[in-house]
């Protein structure tokens, strides 16, 4: 079934562009071009980067098919900035867009459009949220080595669930309150996410400073667990595994069936925990994280920030036009 049948999904989509601003995006996208000079002149960077949200908030599954789609859909080619003269934006425009755009100048627009949410909102303390989701990768396991992937070597075997898999992991953390994701990374599946969890506490710190707020407490599952992760923050509300603080009583822990026991206002917080679920859940059925169709780690980096950026400015769009109660609904603008 074609994913932008329907006249209805193209009015959402043009109320989602004009309730956005993209003049910062404009400014770093367009530096990736020449402006004058020899050679071609180059395709409208900021209908290329248009193209690319569109692809994440509709669910296209590879360029092929979002070019063939750009030569056939008029209210598409529109969206997208093509003249009605000229040709779709090509599969090889597009491939060398992300390359020339990547991860660096993505994760910019996404920290920009952080920081101006935080502050229309008035954000003084936050309790933020991490959490980790497997990606799956692109390949098939290397017949000599199962450990990695067999085309994409740079992919790692790692627990997805109760069970293991061929990917990597999108590492994630939000404001509970919001829901509103403030920092992330991508890493092989096979790292733990102690690694990587105090460079998402700094890069989180880092933010919430530049909105004028501070982090106030971490909530996390017990695969977070450490002494160093609990001194990088005034507050920990993540409990202790089975091996950890044997005997002693009145601390916070999680059973087998996700039970809680301890103090009750550590169970309180907790209990917030599941938000980053919802966002992550968000992210894989609506703005396609659980589509996957390329290859290596910054490549995975650069598709998974494009999904994380289309559900930043879906806030953004809810909150311009009066509707924050639809700033964490992924069909309003989506459907």
């Amino acid at each position: 079934m074609n994913p932008l049948s329907g006249q209805d999904e193209y009015e959402t989509l043009e109320t989602f562009f004009g309730n956005v601003d993209l003049s910062f995006a404009e400014r770093l996208v367009c530096c990736c071009f020449h402006g004058c000079g020899p050679g071609r002149p180059p395709r409208n960077p900021l209908g290329l980067f248009k193209a690319f949200i569109v692809m994440r908030m509709k669910g296209v599954r590879s360029l092929r098919e979002m070019a063939r789609l750009l030569n056939v859909d008029p209210r598409l080619r529109k969206l997208c900035l093509i003249k009605g003269d000229e040709k779709g934006y090509p599969r090889s425009v597009l491939s060398r867009f992300t390359k020339r755009v990547g991860a660096e100048r993505l994760k910019k627009i996404i920290e920009k459009k952080v920081v101006k949410l935080l502050k229309r909102n008035k954000a003084r303390e936050v309790a933020a949220v991490l959490d980790a989701s497997f990606i799956k990768a692109w390949s098939i396991r290397h017949p000599l080595n199962s450990r990695k992937g067999y085309s994409d070597r740079e992919a790692k075997v790692g627990r997805t669930g109760r069970t293991y898999d061929l990917g990597y992991k999108l590492h994630l953390s939000i404001d509970s309150e919001r829901r509103l994701p403030l920092a992330s990374l991508v890493a092989p599946a096979n790292q733990n996410e102690k690694k990587h969890s105090l460079t998402l506490l700094e890069k989180t710190k880092r933010i919430l400073r530049k909105a004028g707020a501070r982090l106030r407490s971490v909530i996390a599952d017990s695969q977070y667990s450490s002494e160093k992760n609990r001194r990088a923050v005034d507050e920990a509300v993540i409990p202790y595994p089975a091996n950890q603080k044997r005997g002693v009583k009145n601390i916070l822990r999680v059973d087998k069936k996700f039970r809680t026991y301890g103090p009750e206002d550590q169970k309180r917080k907790y209990h917030k925990r599941p938000a980053v679920e919802a966002v992550f859940s968000f992210l894989k059925t609506q703005y396609s994280l659980a589509i996957n169709k390329v290859r290596k780690l910054k490549n995975v980096a650069v598709y998974a920030l494009y999904s994380i950026l289309s559900l930043i400015l879906t806030r953004e769009a809810a909150e311009k036009i009066g509707r924050p109660d639809k700033a964490t609904s992924p069909t309003y603008f989506n459907t």
